[in-house]
């Protein structure tokens, strides 16, 4: 696996692992703490060097430490996956159920077909916010269509690295209005 996976806790790494040793991930698993789970998709591993003009020069492990220091600041955890599975993001998230108050998600390409990751983020009860780098509704017909938008909270386009500062602040601004209701 690429050096930039980051494997939570409730995701099986080895297909014999007993599913009995596994929390279900169709049953919430207690109440939700204050952490956030920020999820990338495809080719987010490559961040730094693909494509620096759209996505820039920075690191993936440079935007999981502004997100967790964001997180951090306010008093959060922030955990973190990044695969270029879509069974291991649609796992992550479920594992995230009754645990996180919160997923911020950049889905990469899953953005646009993968509506087996839409089903696990409605499946989700707490904030979900969708993160992009560049503005897909600026780029490629293609990329303006995200079947992930109408079953998230909101969405942050187009800021670059900055917009992982706002994502996680505003996951977090949103289940704290949201938990005192």
């Amino acid at each position: 696996m690429p050096s930039t996976w980051h494997s939570p806790p409730w995701v099986l790494n080895d297909v014999m692992s007993s599913p009995t040793t596994s929390p279900d991930p169709l049953v919430p698993h207690g109440p939700a703490s204050n952490i956030v789970l920020l999820v990338h998709g495809p080719n987010l591993n490559l961040l730094g060097h693909r494509e620096p003009a759209i996505y820039g020069t920075a690191t993936l492990a440079d935007h999981v430490a502004v997100a967790r220091a964001t997180a951090e600041e306010r008093g959060w955890a922030l955990d973190d996956v990044q695969s270029n599975h879509e069974g291991v993001v649609v796992e992550s998230i479920h594992g995230a159920r009754g645990r996180c108050r919160a997923v911020v998600i950049n889905p990469g390409a899953f953005t646009h077909y993968a509506y087996a990751l839409t089903d696990a983020l409605a499946a989700f009860e707490g904030v979900k916010v969708e993160l992009h780098l560049s503005n897909p509704a600026a780029r490629e017909e293609w990329r303006r269509r995200s079947v992930v938008a109408p079953v998230v909270t909101g969405t942050i386009a187009g800021f670059g690295g900055v917009g992982y500062r706002l994502a996680v602040g505003a996951a977090i601004d949103l289940a704290q209005q949201a938990a005192s209701r």
